[in-house]
């Protein structure tokens, strides 16, 4: 069994932009390498990640404190503390979150892990592709990773011999 303590983690903090959240990888300092577990705290004006999806991973949140909105495919509504939210691995499940209270927003976000995956990003039509570790794993194991245009497609036997 593994077992950590976020008090005894240090926050990552990352601020771009719109996207602003502290986080804190719970799972990654535990034995189970299938589940993701990240702790996240939005400060008043802050939004997570850019508004994705995954084809492999299916995702989901709890609300521990604050409110803020969620955008899913529906639109965007409240969240507030005790809101459990899931994402399925599908455009279904694509979300971002805001956070446009005025204290902090802080959730529990857990996840699959499965490799290979694919992130969809609906609003730059982005994909982010992952193998060898998926999202949130060891970047360092990963054999292929990188993000492209959906429009910069090609044809399969474009420079093969």
């Amino acid at each position: 069994m593994g077992r950590v303590n976020e008090a005894d983690l240090d926050w990552s903090e990352t601020e771009r932009e719109t996207t602003h959240f502290r986080r804190k990888e719970l799972g990654a300092e535990t034995d189970v390498s299938d589940l993701g577990a990240s702790l996240y705290e939005l400060p008043p004006g802050g939004s997570s990640w850019p508004y994705h999806f995954h084809t492999g991973n299916a995702e989901a949140i709890y609300v521990l404190s604050g409110r803020g909105t969620l955008r899913t495919p529906d639109g965007e509504e409240p969240i507030a503390a005790g809101d459990y939210c899931d994402f399925p691995a599908s455009e279904d499940g694509a979300h971002r979150l805001r956070n446009d209270g005025d204290e902090p927003l802080r959730f529990l976000a857990v996840s699959t892990m499965r490799d290979p995956d694919v992130t969809v990003y609906p609003d730059s039509g982005k994909i982010g592709v992952y193998a060898g570790s998926p999202p949130g794993g060891d970047e360092d194991e990963r054999v292929v990773a990188g993000y492209y245009r959906e429009d910069d497609d090609v044809d399969y036997w474009e420079d093969e011999s």
